[in-house]
């Protein structure tokens, strides 16, 4: 399976993929909000990690674009997001995001979530 993981910084990026890598999925990486809506509608991944805060478009409004598209509505959307914020939470599930994590990153409930969405693996 394919697990597309959107973040803009890189010590992040490293660690959400080394923690995603334990799943045994492949993993695509995207920097901007904008590419990773392009790899979804390419690649088509069975779950998609989404930063809230990214340069350009942000995760709320990459997910609200894949949630639009036949194509891409049917992927899971996990937020990530540097902090909790009930308003930014509400928002994100209102665009379509089908879950909410904040940082700092918990390895089991990245697992945990990797699992709820994908449960063949």
């Amino acid at each position: 399976m394919l697990i597309l993981l959107v973040e803009d910084n890189e010590a992040n990026r490293v660690l959400m993929k080394d923690i995603l890598t334990l799943t045994g999925n492949k993993i695509l990486e995207a920097g901007t909000g904008e590419e990773g809506v392009r790899l979804a509608q390419k690649h088509k991944p069975q779950l998609i990690f989404m930063d809230v805060e990214l340069p350009g478009m942000d995760g709320i409004t990459a997910t609200k674009i894949l949630k639009q598209d036949a194509r891409t509505r049917d992927i899971p959307v996990v937020a990530v997001s540097s902090y909790y914020d009930e308003k930014e939470k509400r928002l994100f599930l209102a665009n379509g995001g089908d879950y909410y994590l904040s940082k700092p990153i918990d390895v089991e409930l990245v697992l945990a979530t990797v699992r709820r969405f994908l449960p063949d693996i």
